[in-house]
């Protein structure tokens, strides 16, 4: 993997590192295959239980595409009559964006700073947000006459609702940390000092926590925003008896019976 997103696990947190900050973490040919392939192993790794994306520096989260390359790989397509550019979308941030918010455990975004285009795709593609009070957001598409990608046409509306959603993408601007709170995009802000110890203390939480059932969580939450209350129900009554089933919900009750702090093993 390149030395441009850093990847490590310990002790069932997987913590993605996005490792260009003196280019603001953009997103060159190079990164976008480094974290696509770091999210999907996070992913499909049974001994990962929760999942940190995060990124070196204190300027930005990530500004999303690296232009400074874009702009010489669409000269090239000009010259030869290919499209080859713009497969980006199906190659690199199609699969990071499936990856991020399809992986069967939580994942957590801390974000450092400015997270704009695609990486305030791949923010909103994270289960939880911790945000350092310095770290703002942009959609940034249209101000370079480009449509939505990395999931955020339909992560934003979700989050945001559909009319500010538009609101942000026809007229990007800088939505700085209070404000992103106050819209739902930050869970939480925290001084940008602390940003790094906060989140990695919640990602270890969780990756101690019942994994089955937040895994079913996350499947319930996605399933009833697109389908009508009694398929929701059938598909909580699906996913209750998973969950039930679980190792982790036979330690729970045990625990509780018994007064004491359950140990989950994932499982």
């Amino acid at each position: 993997m390149a030395d441009t997103v850093l990847y490590e696990v310990s002790d069932g947190l997987a913590t993605i590192t996005l490792n260009r900050p003196e280019a603001m973490n953009a997103l060159n040919i190079e990164t976008k295959v480094a974290l696509r392939d770091a999210a999907e192993a996070a992913a499909s790794d049974g001994t990962v239980r929760a999942v940190l994306l995060t990124a070196a520096g204190d300027r930005a989260f990530c500004v999303g595409q690296d232009l400074k390359e874009h702009i010489g790989l669409l000269a090239a397509d000009r010259e030869t009559g290919s499209e080859r550019t713009m497969s980006t979308v199906r190659e690199h941030y199609n699969p990071i964006a499936r990856a991020l918010a399809g992986a069967p455990k939580p994942v957590v975004a801390a974000v450092n700073g400015v997270a704009a285009g695609a990486g305030f795709g791949f923010a909103l593609a994270a289960d939880y947000r911790i945000v350092a009070d310095t770290a703002a957001f942009n959609t940034s598409f249209a101000g370079v006459a480009l449509t939505a990608d990395s999931g955020i046409s339909w992560t934003l509306p979700r989050v945001v609702g559909p009319g500010r959603a538009a609101d942000l993408l026809l007229f990007p601007r800088t939505v700085k940390a209070q404000e992103a709170y106050e819209l739902g995009i930050a869970n939480r802000i925290v001084p940008a000092a602390e940003l790094r110890a906060e989140a990695e203390k919640v990602a270890r939480a969780l990756a101690e926590g019942p994994t089955v059932a937040y895994a079913a969580l996350k499947e319930a939450v996605a399933y009833g925003l697109t389908h009508s209350l009694d398929e929701t129900l059938e598909k909580e009554d699906e996913l209750q008896a998973r969950a039930g089933s679980s190792e982790d919900h036979a330690i729970a009750v045990r625990a509780f019976v018994d007064k004491e702090k359950p140990k989950y093993l994932g499982r």
